[in-house]
């Protein structure tokens, strides 16, 4: 056996932690400002008021979500004023499972799954706050899943509202958003927007030199040294430029260097890298076919079924396919549908000119790969 290969019990991975989507980095650069603006925000709760409320905005992978996990760690860590809850709105984006999931971070555990009202879940909430005398600062993150359906107006109204149900309850609102397309304020009631009145902080892309630095942690605090070397890390920043999407370097990484040990390799080279993007690639893809409800699901695989046939689909022609399915959608809930999917980038809806203007749908991904992905779920 050469000397260079693994033995069964060896690894190269350091610490595999590192490489996970929810780990938060001990040296977290290039957020410094962004990070100072959310510290200030809650500032007030710390003075017996009610935190400030925030927007966060910027493409995945921008260090948003990061950024507000590792406020929540300081808060946890130096405070009991402050009770922090973070949702994910991809998977909780109904005011009852939002609030189920708070009433759960309060008391240790879910709500009763039958037979419980909403009303009753909202009177859990604030009579746990109550009693613990806390501010609860609640992170809708990507709330912009929230949009689609019109369910931010509850999720907000409900929550900065809920003192009037309970005087004396004091509760701040982080949303953050992922969809540049989505404008929140326009988005919301006036009776929402009086009692929201954020302030917002903008999350812009790392630029190439950051990327490779933030990697470069990535590999030093991952990585026994001589895992990864020059070469190899301008590739998988060159990768992760392509995906527009710093997770895709992460997870990157991670495959390059489980490649390197399945072939019981002391370092990563290209072919370790190339292969594995071939997976990470479709990061945004798996994420946001996993948050789809059934009947969305069930209109993306039609759309991707047709895509074997023709790139370019009239919206028209594709209503008619869904007609003429098992689906029972009439038109405006499946233009709400596929209004959806363009903004969660899953397809591309144009116009082409002509006698009117016919709408036109485009798939983003393989079409196999999309019902591959949906035959997962």
């Amino acid at each position: 056996m050469k000397k260079n290969l693994l033995m069964w019990d060896e690894s190269i991975f350091k610490d595999m932690e590192v490489f996970e989507f929810d780990f938060v980095p001990g040296q977290f650069d290039f957020r410094g400002t962004q990070e100072q603006e959310l510290a200030f925000q809650i500032q007030p709760a710390l003075r017996g008021g009610r935190p400030m409320n925030t927007i966060c905005r910027g493409l995945p992978g921008t260090g948003k979500t990061t950024s507000i996990r590792k406020l929540f760690a300081e808060i946890e860590e130096h405070t009991k004023k402050i009770f922090p809850v973070h949702i994910n709105c991809q998977i909780d984006n109904t005011k009852f499972a939002i609030f189920s999931q708070i009433f759960r971070r309060l008391s240790g555990h879910l709500p009763p799954g039958s037979g419980t009202s909403f009303k009753q879940v909202f009177d859990g909430v604030c009579q746990l706050l109550a009693k613990e005398d806390t501010v609860l600062l609640v992170c809708l993150d990507d709330a912009n899943y929230l949009t689609y359906e019109r369910e931010i107006n509850n999720v907000l109204y409900t929550l900065l509202r809920a003192h009037e149900a309970y005087p004396g309850i004091k509760i701040g609102v982080i949303t953050v958003i992922s969809d540049m397309s989505v404008d929140l304020m326009q988005m919301i009631d006036a009776r929402v927007v009086s009692v929201f009145q954020p302030t917002d902080i903008y999350f812009p892309p790392y630029d190439e030199d950051e990327i490779k630095e933030i990697l470069l942690q990535r590999v030093k605090e991952g990585f026994y040294p001589g895992v990864i070397n020059d070469e190899m890390l301008a590739l998988i920043t060159e990768h992760t430029l392509k995906g527009g999407d710093l997770r895709v370097g992460i997870d990157l990484l991670k495959r390059a260097g489980l490649n390197a040990e399945k072939d019981a390799r002391r370092s990563v080279e290209r072919d370790d890298i190339c292969r594995a993007y071939e997976v990470s690639k479709y990061l945004h893809l798996t994420a946001t076919v996993h948050a789809l409800r059934p009947e969305e699901r069930a209109l993306l695989y039609l759309i991707a079924e047709r895509s074997h046939e023709e790139n370019e689909m009239a919206a028209g022609k594709v209503h008619e396919a869904v007609k003429a399915s098992s689906m029972k959608l009439g038109y405006t809930r499946f233009y709400e549908m596929v209004t959806k999917f363009d903004s969660m980038r899953l397809i591309n809806l144009h116009y082409r000119e002509g006698r009117g203007r016919t709408r036109l749908i485009t798939l983003r991904y393989d079409p196999d790969r999309v019902i591959e992905e949906i035959d997962r779920c």
